[in-house]
């Protein structure tokens, strides 16, 4: 890929006439729900697209650049192209592409139009499109669209040429099979090796109870020093996956044991894998990670000056004690609520807290994806 200049000849939308279908590109990045939901929602637009792959120099791969009109945080060598005609619809998510998408429509003249996936963190005003789900903290807009679950689902062709791949590999297990998907910290919440000890004990119990089988899976985001434990830990009956991005995707279990495990316990910080989970409708126990208080909120907290929230009932938001304070007086400033979604399937009976009794929900299914998609193709006149 090579740097865009704006005065350059394709520096023009794609030609569209009455009977030219509109050039829509997706953006991508290394989050694998991020790039479920951009993908689940361009197929219900119904429209061709082109992916675009986008890799983040490496000070950016966890870092968020302030939000702009920028591909500075790009690795452009290893990124897909951008170069024009420009697209008529970008479509994305997180602030390291919507940061990409600005950029796309600053150079096309601003005709190219922005559908982002989960809130900005400034500029809201230049997308077209803000597509929120239940957790984001954002105020009514008419280029606001909400719906409750973040929009993944699992391709159930996919799942079942899947199922076939690995069923030699699994059906071998003592069932039931429970399938324990490893998150990791995120936005204020704490996973660490003491709070991964106590997951693996309710964990084990409920394995116990029900006399099956155990598969624990870890994902990009599970701490080093939490691997190293649940490496150490693991007995002989167990088995393990820790996630390594150089692994062969026919290699990982994820999607193996979503189309054959027949229980899963997911830690509450991953949305994707609690939402993959709940619109299969397949037995799913949630284990809720705790706020991470530390400094003067820890300090607060113990000497009884502020209340210790509960995952299970409290709204969490993200971010330090200032999010907590502003939350608390009604102006908040932090962009989502870690635990509504968690809470959300819980109070809608697709799941159960880890430790009360396991229940068999139904699929999940919302008319969220179609209802987002045809405002999608009202911006293009589709």
């Amino acid at each position: 890929m090579t740097d865009i200049d704006p005065s350059s000849e394709s520096d023009t939308l794609a030609p569209t006439s009455k009977d030219a279908q509109p050039m829509v590109w997706l953006l991508l990045g290394e989050k694998r729900g991020d790039n479920a939901q951009v993908r689940n929602l361009a197929n219900a637009v119904g429209l061709p697209f082109v992916e675009k792959t986008m890799v983040m120099k490496p000070e950016w791969v966890d870092g968020k650049p302030p939000v702009a009109a920028s591909i500075e945080h790009l690795d452009v060598e290893r990124s897909d192209s951008l170069d024009g005609p420009w697209p008529d619809l970008v479509m994305t998510a997180g602030r390291r592409l919507a940061s990409v998408a600005l950029h796309l429509k600053q150079v096309s003249g601003g005709r190219t139009r922005l559908v982002v996936v989960g809130k900005p963190r400034g500029r809201t005003q230049d997308f077209d499109l803000i597509v929120v789900a239940r957790h984001y903290v954002l105020a009514d807009a008419p280029n606001v669209a909400r719906h409750d679950l973040p929009l993944m689902n699992v391709d159930l062709e996919a799942l079942a040429e899947t199922k076939k791949a690995w069923v030699g590999r699994l059906t071998l297990l003592p069932r039931p099979l429970s399938a324990l998907f490893v998150g990791g910290p995120t936005g204020g919440l704490r996973l660490d090796v003491e709070t991964t000890r106590r997951l693996l004990e309710k964990t084990r119990q409920t394995v116990d109870q029900r006399r099956g089988s155990l598969y624990i899976v870890t994902s990009r985001r599970t701490p080093g020093p939490v691997n190293d434990f649940l490496r150490e830990a693991k007995t002989p009956n167990e088995q393990l996956y820790v996630y390594d991005a150089e692994t062969p995707a026919h290699d990982n279990p994820y999607q193996g044991l979503l189309a054959l495990a027949d229980h899963f316990v997911v830690t509450t910080d991953s949305l994707s894998m609690m939402v993959e989970v709940a619109r299969l409708g397949r037995p799913l126990s949630l284990f809720p990670l705790e706020r991470a208080t530390t400094g003067l909120e820890g300090f607060l907290t113990r000497v009884g000056l502020l209340r210790r929230l509960s995952p299970r009932n409290d709204a969490i938001p993200a971010g330090g004690l200032e999010a907590r304070l502003a939350s608390g007086l009604s102006r908040p400033v932090h962009s989502r609520d870690l635990t509504a979604i968690s809470r959300l399937l819980v109070a809608e009976r697709l799941a159960s807290w880890l430790g009360d009794p396991v229940i068999q929900p139904e699929a999940y299914r919302d008319d969220a994806l179609e209802r987002v998609a045809a405002r999608i193709r009202g911006l293009l006149g589709a």
